[in-house]
Protein backbone atom coordinates (compact mmCIF):
# COMPACT_ATOMS: atom_id res chain seq x y z
CA UNK A 1 0.00 0.00 0.00
CA UNK A 2 1.37 3.11 -1.39
CA UNK A 3 1.74 5.75 1.94
CA UNK A 4 0.28 9.47 0.65
CA UNK A 5 2.77 12.34 0.48
CA UNK A 6 2.36 15.31 2.80
CA UNK A 7 1.46 17.25 -0.40
CA UNK A 8 -1.58 14.73 -1.78
CA UNK A 9 -2.62 15.14 1.69
CA UNK A 10 -3.04 18.60 1.89
CA UNK A 11 -4.33 18.70 -1.64
CA UNK A 12 -7.08 16.30 -0.64
CA UNK A 13 -8.05 18.65 2.63
CA UNK A 14 -7.86 21.82 0.43
CA UNK A 15 -10.02 20.33 -2.38
CA UNK A 16 -12.69 20.08 0.72
CA UNK A 17 -12.70 23.86 1.53
CA UNK A 18 -15.42 25.96 0.23
CA UNK A 19 -13.89 28.85 0.43
CA UNK A 20 -16.78 31.13 -1.18
CA UNK A 21 -18.61 32.08 1.62
CA UNK A 22 -15.96 32.34 4.48
CA UNK A 23 -13.22 34.78 5.23
CA UNK A 24 -10.06 33.72 3.67
CA UNK A 25 -6.01 34.53 4.25
CA UNK A 26 -6.29 37.35 1.47
CA UNK A 27 -9.43 38.95 2.86
CA UNK A 28 -8.36 38.66 6.69
CA UNK A 29 -4.46 40.82 5.21
CA UNK A 30 -6.34 43.04 2.63
CA UNK A 31 -3.86 41.66 0.20
CA UNK A 32 -5.47 42.71 -3.01
CA UNK A 33 -5.64 46.80 -1.69
CA UNK A 34 -2.06 46.26 -0.03
CA UNK A 35 -0.73 45.00 -3.30
CA UNK A 36 -2.26 47.33 -5.76
CA UNK A 37 -0.81 50.45 -3.73
CA UNK A 38 2.12 50.20 -5.83
CA UNK A 39 2.16 53.15 -8.61
CA UNK A 40 5.25 54.25 -10.09
CA UNK A 41 5.56 57.41 -11.87
CA UNK A 42 8.54 57.01 -13.44
CA UNK A 43 9.46 54.30 -16.61
CA UNK A 44 12.55 52.78 -14.09
CA UNK A 45 12.38 49.76 -13.20
CA UNK A 46 14.03 50.77 -9.56
CA UNK A 47 11.13 52.62 -8.59
CA UNK A 48 9.35 49.51 -7.46
CA UNK A 49 12.03 48.84 -5.06
CA UNK A 50 11.88 52.94 -3.46
CA UNK A 51 8.10 52.06 -3.21
CA UNK A 52 8.05 48.94 -1.48
CA UNK A 53 10.86 49.84 1.12
CA UNK A 54 9.40 53.04 2.28
CA UNK A 55 5.73 51.69 2.35
CA UNK A 56 6.83 48.57 4.83
CA UNK A 57 8.82 50.70 6.32
CA UNK A 58 5.46 52.32 7.64
CA UNK A 59 4.13 49.55 8.31
CA UNK A 60 6.33 48.65 11.20
CA UNK A 61 6.69 52.32 11.79
CA UNK A 62 2.44 52.00 12.38
CA UNK A 63 3.67 48.75 14.89
CA UNK A 64 6.38 50.48 16.62
CA UNK A 65 4.12 53.10 17.63
CA UNK A 66 1.24 50.89 18.96
CA UNK A 67 3.94 49.43 20.85
CA UNK A 68 5.25 52.34 22.35
CA UNK A 69 2.03 53.93 22.85
CA UNK A 70 1.17 50.81 24.37
CA UNK A 71 4.25 50.55 27.23
CA UNK A 72 3.46 53.89 27.89
CA UNK A 73 -0.08 52.90 29.02
CA UNK A 74 1.68 50.19 31.46
CA UNK A 75 4.21 52.45 32.48
CA UNK A 76 1.61 55.07 33.71
CA UNK A 77 -0.48 52.19 35.43
CA UNK A 78 2.96 50.59 37.45
CA UNK A 79 2.70 47.35 35.20
CA UNK A 80 6.40 46.92 34.04
CA UNK A 81 6.58 43.07 32.97
CA UNK A 82 3.94 44.17 30.12
CA UNK A 83 5.91 47.34 29.31
CA UNK A 84 9.34 45.61 29.08
CA UNK A 85 7.96 42.79 26.39
CA UNK A 86 6.60 45.90 23.97
CA UNK A 87 9.81 47.74 24.05
CA UNK A 88 11.74 44.78 23.22
CA UNK A 89 9.54 44.39 20.37
CA UNK A 90 9.93 48.00 19.63
CA UNK A 91 13.35 47.30 19.31
CA UNK A 92 12.86 44.78 17.57
CA UNK A 93 11.35 46.75 14.71
CA UNK A 94 14.28 48.64 14.50
CA UNK A 95 16.48 45.93 13.45
CA UNK A 96 13.76 45.46 10.74
CA UNK A 97 13.82 48.73 9.60
CA UNK A 98 17.84 48.76 9.87
CA UNK A 99 17.19 45.60 7.56
CA UNK A 100 15.33 47.54 4.58
CA UNK A 101 18.20 50.16 3.87
CA UNK A 102 20.12 47.02 3.30
CA UNK A 103 17.68 46.59 0.48
CA UNK A 104 17.69 50.13 -0.47
CA UNK A 105 20.90 50.34 -0.68
CA UNK A 106 21.46 48.06 -3.74
CA UNK A 107 20.08 50.81 -6.28
CA UNK A 108 23.12 53.22 -7.08
CA UNK A 109 23.33 56.14 -7.79
CA UNK A 110 22.61 56.44 -11.47
CA UNK A 111 19.25 54.34 -11.09
CA UNK A 112 17.93 56.73 -8.26
CA UNK A 113 19.02 59.78 -10.22
CA UNK A 114 16.71 57.58 -12.84
CA UNK A 115 13.14 58.23 -10.83
CA UNK A 116 14.41 61.67 -8.75
CA UNK A 117 12.71 63.96 -11.37
CA UNK A 118 9.14 62.23 -10.89
CA UNK A 119 9.06 62.72 -6.72
CA UNK A 120 8.77 66.36 -6.89
CA UNK A 121 8.89 67.73 -3.13
CA UNK A 122 7.90 64.40 -1.32
CA UNK A 123 10.73 63.00 1.18
CA UNK A 124 10.76 60.64 3.88
CA UNK A 125 11.07 64.16 6.16
CA UNK A 126 7.30 64.27 5.84
CA UNK A 127 6.35 61.14 7.16
CA UNK A 128 3.93 61.64 9.59
CA UNK A 129 4.58 58.42 11.66
CA UNK A 130 8.38 58.79 12.15
CA UNK A 131 7.59 62.27 13.49
CA UNK A 132 5.34 61.21 16.03
CA UNK A 133 7.67 58.13 16.89
CA UNK A 134 10.27 60.99 17.60
CA UNK A 135 8.39 63.32 19.53
CA UNK A 136 7.08 59.94 21.64
CA UNK A 137 10.45 59.33 22.46
CA UNK A 138 10.98 63.11 23.78
CA UNK A 139 12.75 64.52 20.22
CA UNK A 140 10.56 67.97 20.51
CA UNK A 141 10.87 70.13 17.50
CA UNK A 142 7.74 72.58 17.29
CA UNK A 143 9.22 73.68 13.81
CA UNK A 144 8.30 69.56 12.49
CA UNK A 145 4.39 70.66 12.93
CA UNK A 146 4.76 72.92 10.06
CA UNK A 147 5.85 69.88 7.56
CA UNK A 148 2.03 68.90 8.27
CA UNK A 149 0.00 71.90 7.98
CA UNK A 150 -1.21 71.31 4.62
CA UNK A 151 -3.59 68.01 6.13
CA UNK A 152 -5.56 69.14 9.12
CA UNK A 153 -6.30 65.47 10.39
CA UNK A 154 -2.15 64.25 10.44
CA UNK A 155 -1.32 67.70 12.06
CA UNK A 156 -3.90 67.00 14.73
CA UNK A 157 -2.39 63.53 15.66
CA UNK A 158 1.26 64.88 15.46
CA UNK A 159 0.44 67.38 17.22
CA UNK A 160 -1.18 65.05 19.72
CA UNK A 161 1.99 63.57 20.37
CA UNK A 162 3.98 66.91 20.63
CA UNK A 163 2.16 67.66 23.60
CA UNK A 164 2.08 64.75 25.32
CA UNK A 165 4.63 63.59 28.10
CA UNK A 166 7.21 60.99 26.01
CA UNK A 167 8.23 57.48 27.61
CA UNK A 168 10.99 59.02 29.13
CA UNK A 169 8.90 61.23 31.15
CA UNK A 170 6.38 58.64 32.01
CA UNK A 171 9.59 56.32 33.25
CA UNK A 172 10.69 59.46 35.34
CA UNK A 173 6.69 59.98 36.71
CA UNK A 174 6.95 56.41 37.35
CA UNK A 175 10.28 56.91 39.88
CA UNK A 176 8.96 59.39 41.18
CA UNK A 177 5.80 57.61 42.27
CA UNK A 178 8.02 54.93 43.51
CA UNK A 179 9.71 57.63 45.93
CA UNK A 180 12.92 58.64 43.75
CA UNK A 181 14.34 61.87 43.95
CA UNK A 182 13.64 63.01 40.60
CA UNK A 183 12.78 66.97 40.40
CA UNK A 184 9.00 68.21 39.90
CA UNK A 185 11.29 70.30 36.88
CA UNK A 186 10.98 67.02 35.04
CA UNK A 187 8.05 65.19 36.14
CA UNK A 188 5.69 68.14 35.83
CA UNK A 189 7.24 70.12 32.83
CA UNK A 190 5.96 71.57 29.64
CA UNK A 191 6.05 68.31 27.50
CA UNK A 192 6.55 70.26 24.22
CA UNK A 193 9.54 71.56 25.38
CA UNK A 194 13.22 69.47 24.70
CA UNK A 195 14.18 67.42 27.79
CA UNK A 196 16.95 68.81 29.23
CA UNK A 197 19.25 66.48 31.12
CA UNK A 198 19.33 66.94 35.03
CA UNK A 199 22.20 65.81 37.48
CA UNK A 200 19.47 65.07 39.83
CA UNK A 201 17.57 62.53 37.30
CA UNK A 202 20.76 60.90 36.81
CA UNK A 203 21.21 60.59 40.48
CA UNK A 204 18.18 59.11 40.87
CA UNK A 205 19.03 56.56 38.10
CA UNK A 206 22.43 56.05 39.59
CA UNK A 207 20.46 54.77 42.70
CA UNK A 208 18.25 52.35 40.65
CA UNK A 209 21.92 50.86 39.33
CA UNK A 210 24.01 50.58 42.18
CA UNK A 211 21.24 48.57 43.69
CA UNK A 212 19.72 46.27 41.06
CA UNK A 213 18.53 43.92 43.46
CA UNK A 214 16.03 46.64 45.63
CA UNK A 215 15.09 48.34 42.37
CA UNK A 216 14.87 45.75 40.16
CA UNK A 217 11.88 46.45 37.52
CA UNK A 218 13.18 50.14 37.11
CA UNK A 219 16.89 48.83 36.44
CA UNK A 220 14.86 46.49 33.55
CA UNK A 221 13.38 49.57 32.42
CA UNK A 222 16.11 51.79 32.18
CA UNK A 223 18.18 48.88 30.16
CA UNK A 224 14.89 48.48 27.73
CA UNK A 225 15.29 51.84 27.37
CA UNK A 226 18.61 51.58 26.49
CA UNK A 227 18.09 48.96 24.25
CA UNK A 228 15.71 51.02 22.16
CA UNK A 229 17.41 54.33 21.87
CA UNK A 230 20.57 52.04 20.67
CA UNK A 231 18.55 50.31 18.35
CA UNK A 232 17.46 53.74 17.06
CA UNK A 233 20.66 55.14 16.82
CA UNK A 234 21.62 51.85 14.61
CA UNK A 235 18.64 52.72 12.64
CA UNK A 236 19.94 56.44 12.03
CA UNK A 237 23.48 55.85 11.22
CA UNK A 238 21.92 53.16 8.39
CA UNK A 239 19.40 56.20 7.27
CA UNK A 240 22.66 58.51 6.75
CA UNK A 241 24.91 56.04 5.41
CA UNK A 242 22.41 54.89 2.74
CA UNK A 243 21.40 58.31 1.68
CA UNK A 244 24.97 58.91 1.62
CA UNK A 245 25.63 56.06 -0.77
CA UNK A 246 22.54 56.47 -3.07
CA UNK A 247 22.64 60.79 -3.44
CA UNK A 248 26.08 61.78 -2.15
CA UNK A 249 25.72 65.34 -0.45
CA UNK A 250 22.78 66.70 -2.76
CA UNK A 251 20.03 68.66 -1.15
CA UNK A 252 17.01 66.01 -0.11
CA UNK A 253 14.12 66.28 -2.03
CA UNK A 254 12.10 67.70 0.45
CA UNK A 255 14.59 70.89 0.69
CA UNK A 256 16.53 69.24 3.81
CA UNK A 257 20.18 69.21 3.59
CA UNK A 258 20.07 65.99 3.12
CA UNK A 259 23.23 64.20 4.78
CA UNK A 260 24.10 67.01 6.44
CA UNK A 261 20.45 67.02 8.50
CA UNK A 262 20.92 63.48 9.05
CA UNK A 263 23.94 63.17 10.44
CA UNK A 264 23.27 65.89 12.48
CA UNK A 265 20.30 63.61 14.23
CA UNK A 266 22.89 61.55 15.12
CA UNK A 267 23.53 63.40 17.83
CA UNK A 268 20.26 63.66 19.30
CA UNK A 269 20.59 61.95 22.66
CA UNK A 270 16.84 60.98 23.66
CA UNK A 271 17.79 59.23 27.32
CA UNK A 272 20.76 61.17 27.90
CA UNK A 273 21.06 60.31 32.44
CA UNK A 274 20.61 56.66 31.09
CA UNK A 275 24.24 57.05 29.37
CA UNK A 276 26.02 59.09 31.42
CA UNK A 277 25.75 57.48 34.40
CA UNK A 278 27.57 54.56 33.00
CA UNK A 279 30.82 56.89 32.97
CA UNK A 280 29.70 57.35 37.15
CA UNK A 281 29.37 53.63 38.30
Amino acid sequence: MTTPSPESIVQQEHAQLDYSSSMSYGDYLHIDQILNAQHPLSPAHDEMLFIIQHQTSELWMKLMLTEIGAAMTEIRADRLPPAFKKLARASRIFEQLVGAWDVLATMTPPEYTAIRPYLGPSSGFQSYQYRCIEFALGNKNAAMLKVHAHKPERLALVQSYYDAPSLYDEALRLMARRGLAVPTSHTARDWTQPYVASDAVEDAWLSVYRDPEHHWDLYQLGEKLTDLEDAFRVWRFKHVTTVERIIGFKRGTGGTSGVGYLRKMLDVVLFPELWRLRTDL
